[in-house]
């Protein structure tokens, strides 16, 4: 019973509740939409930040692994061996560059799928994205485009080339980060800790990178890995001729660099190659950033029958690969055709 014995109606109540609904509905449907709207937008993924973000990630990185050479405390040990029977090794610096690699990326952007090289349950929440966004980036790149995350995979090489690394031949080692959008590059970040250089690129939008002005391929400098430069030697004279030049270096990363442009000014230079080829097995978050890169500047990298590769998944690329810029990248599919078809 209600005060001074008024009884309320439910059907009365249930009237009034209705119309109240009514008029708070009337009076806030514009905000209650709007910030509907702002949350489903802040839900994707926008591809400047995840840029900035990738970029601040690789320099962190490559701090750790500069910090590890130059004192020393690699504490290296074998992983295992690849498919060709060199040693996969573990050393520090690989080690603490992915924790604050995978980290920074995850506490950014936790929705998100990043595969790394290395695998670590270490998890650091106070590693937070300093939210700036580099000048020549803001400058260049378009802030408003984004991406669902459900679409972005991220790869990282929290260090390329730790077998170099060990070996002190610092030159060719770099950290790498890179997005694909539907498996396809779209964002590649080569960081050299060693010269603190960033290389950066978004697909179809801009990058810090320039090809070369002239390549040769009559005949070609060819690029490979060292640790199985005397396997691939006969391949690559079968393909270009005998006269062509090879070069042995590590690391995916510069084999990729070594096709563009570099800042001047290195104590030591980078080679200089017309053509990437490896004919093994690769991983991927050892190529992508690279096929970013080159596919920024009209370039590509594809596998040695042509295929364009898919970063959406699966780490493994059994196909070889083949990379170049500046060049006619189906006249060197063709030579590798027929190659095959002659042996």
């Amino acid at each position: 019973m209600s005060p001074m014995g008024i009884r309320l109606s439910p059907f009365g109540v249930a009237v009034f509740c209705l119309l109240a609904l009514g008029v708070f509905y009337h009076l806030y449907a514009g905000v209650i939409s709007s910030r509907l709207a702002a949350f489903s937008r802040r839900s994707n993924i926008n591809l400047r930040e995840l840029l900035a973000v990738s970029v601040e990630a690789a320099v962190l990185g490559g701090k750790e692994v500069k910090k590890v050479r130059d004192e020393n405390g690699l504490k290296e040990k074998s992983k295992g061996k690849t498919k060709e029977g060199a040693i996969e090794l573990l050393t520090m610096g690989d080690l603490l560059s992915h924790r604050k690699m995978y980290n920074l990326i995850k506490n950014t952007f936790p929705e998100i799928k990043v595969n790394s090289e290395e695998h670590d349950n270490f998890v650091d929440k106070t590693l937070l994205w300093s939210r700036d966004i580099p000048a020549d980036i803001l400058e260049k790149i378009d802030g408003h485009k984004e991406v669902p995350p459900e679409s972005v995979t991220v790869w990282i090489d929290p260090l390329d080339a730790t077998q170099e690394y060990t070996e002190t031949l610092v030159q060719y080692v770099t950290t790498m980060v890179c997005v694909a959008v539907g498996g396809q590059p779209v964002i590649g970040v080569i960081h050299q800790p060693f010269t603190g250089f960033t290389a950066w690129a978004a697909v179809n939008e801009g990058t810090n990178m320039f090809p070369r002005s002239s390549y040769n391929m009559d005949p070609p400098k060819v690029i490979v890995s060292r640790s199985h430069s005397g396997q691939v030697q006969n391949f690559i004279h079968d393909v270009f001729g005998n006269s062509t030049t090879i070069i042995a270096a590590g690391g995916a990363g510069y084999k990729v660099l070594s096709l563009l442009q570099m800042p001047s000014g290195d104590k030591e230079p980078m080679d200089q190659a017309d053509v990437y080829v490896h004919i093994t097995l690769i991983k991927k978050w050892d190529i992508c950033a690279g096929a970013a890169l080159l596919s920024a500047l009209g370039g590509h990298m594809t596998t040695l029958e042509g295929e364009e590769i898919d970063y959406s998944d699966h780490p493994l690329n059994e196909g070889g690969l083949v990379a170049s810029v500046g060049v006619d990248h189906q006249a060197i599919i063709k030579k590798l055709s027929k190659r095959k078809t002659n042996h």
